[in-house]
C-alpha cells in the first residue's frame, strides 16, 4: 500500500484519429477521486475492440468522461472517495471503467470494484472486468441462458469469445463456437466448447443445424451484426434469443426475411455496456460477485491472457489486437 502518492503519472494519448502511431505517452497530475469513487493504482488494463474504434474517432468517450482510453483495469486501492465504506486503502481489486485505464492511477466508481480472484495475479485480473461484465450481462441476464440448452458464441477466440465458452459451460449449456482457423477452433475447443465451426471453410447456420440435429441453438452472443444476422436467425431454435453487442460486420440490413421471428417466437435484443447508468452496473458486479466469482477463485474460470505489453507499446497492443492474430486477452500493464 502506498503511503504518499505521487504528483504525476503517465498515461496514453491519442494524437489525433487514425492508426495505432497517433497512440503516445504523456505527464499528467493524478485524476482524483469523487463521492462514491476510489482511485486505483493501475497494475494492468486490458485492451478491447471499443479502445481501437475510440482510437479511429468511432466511439468517443461519454459526456463529461476523460478521452484516455481503457475500460478495465486491476490494481490496488489508492484513495478513497467520500462516502465509499466497503473498499480499504491497499485492497487488490479489479474494476470496470468508464474510459481512462490506459494510465498509472485511474478512477472507479466504488460498486464497479471486484476484488481480484484469489486464483489469479494482479496482472491477469486486468484481463476480467470488461469481459465478465459483458458475457455476464448479456448472456446470463439478458440471454437468460440456462442449464442444458445450446449456446451459440461468433468469435470464440477472443477475450469476449473466450470468456462467453467458459461462463455458458460452467451454466451447464452446450457450446457451439465460430473462429476463423483450425488453431482458433481448437483454442475454443481447449477450453470447453462442444465444436468449434471454422467460418472460413464452412457455412456456420448449415454446421448448426447440422450439430443440433436441425433444432437449432437457444442463444447466440453475437459482435458481428448486420451481415450474420440472416443466417442467425436461421440457426435460433424455437423460443431463441439473439443478443447483440457490436457491429463489426455493419449496422444495415437490406431486404431480410423477418419471418423467422414469427414462426419461431424469436426473441431479437443487445446491449451496449459503457453507456449504461452506474447502477446497472453495480447490479451486474453483484450478480458477478455472487454466480462467477467463486469459479475464478477456485481457478475453474480465468481470463485467458495472450500478451502483455509496457504502457510505452500501447502501439503494438493495439496493432496486436487490429490483426486478430490474438487468442484471448491482451493487456498493457504499468510496472508498477
Amino acid at each position: 500500500m502506498m503511503t504518499t502518492l505521487p504528483e504525476t503519472m503517465r498515461q496514453v494519448c491519442f494524437n489525433g484519429a487514425g492508426g495505432p502511431e497517433v497512440i503516445g505517452i504523456e505527464t499528467v497530475p493524478l485524476p482524483k477521486a469523487g463521492p462514491g469513487q476510489v482511485l486505483i493504482e493501475v497494475v494492468s488494463a486490458g485492451v478491447n475492440r471499443p479502445d481501437v474504434m475510440q482510437r479511429g474517432g468511432k466511439y468517443p468517450p461519454p459526456k463529461g468522461a476523460t478521452a484516455v482510453p481503457g475500460l478495465e483495469v486491476a490494481g490496488r486501492i489508492a484513495a478513497l472517495g467520500e462516502g465509499v465504506s466497503r473498499l480499504s486503502l491497499g485492497d487488490e481489486v479489479c474494476a470496470l471503467v468508464i474510459s481512462g485505464g490506459y494510465a498509472e492511477f485511474a478512477v472507479a466508481e466504488a460498486g464497479h470494484c471486484l476484488p481480484k480472484p484469489e486464483a489469479l495475479s494482479l496482472v491477469d485480473a486486468g484481463g476480467i472486468p470488461e469481459t465478465f461484465f459483458t458475457v455476464y450481462s448479456n448472456v446470463v441476464q439478458r440471454g437468460r441462458l440456462a442449464a442444458g440448452e445450446t449456446f451459440l458464441v461468433h468469435g470464440g477466440s477472443s477475450g469476449i469469445g473466450s470468456t462467453a465458452i467458459q461462463i455458458a459451460t460452467h451454466l451447464g449449456a452446450r457450446v457451439l463456437t465460430t473462429a476463423g482457423s483450425a488453431k482458433k477452433c481448437a483454442f475454443c475447443e481447449s477450453l470447453g466448447a462442444d465444436a468449434a465451426i471454422n467460418y472460413r471453410e464452412a457455412d456456420f447456420a448449415e454446421e448448426v443445424q447440422r450439430l443440433t440435429d436441425g433444432k437449432g441453438v437457444d442463444v447466440i452472443l453475437d459482435m458481428i451484426g448486420a451481415s450474420y444476422l440472416a443466417k442467425n436467425l436461421a440457426s435460433l431454435a424455437i423460443e431463441g434469443r439473439l443478443v447483440l453487442i457490436a457491429l463489426m460486420g455493419g449496422n444495415k440490413v437490406e431486404a431480410l426475411n423477418i419471418t423467422p421471428i414469427m414462426i419461431k417466437r424469436l426473441t431479437f435484443t443487445g446491449a451496449t455496456l459503457r453507456p449504461r447508468p452506474n447502477a446497472e452496473k453495480a447490479e451486474i458486479a453483484d450478480g458477478l460477485r455472487r454466480d462467477v466469482w467463486p469459479e475464478l477463485d477456485a481457478g475453474r474460470i480465468r481470463p485467458v491472457i495472450h500478451a502483455t505489453f509496457p504502457l510505452e507499446e500501447a502501439q503494438k497492443a493495439h496493432a496486436l489486437m487490429e490483426s486478430s492474430a490474438h487468442l484471448g486477452k491482451i493487456l498493457l500493464v504499468t510496472g508498477r
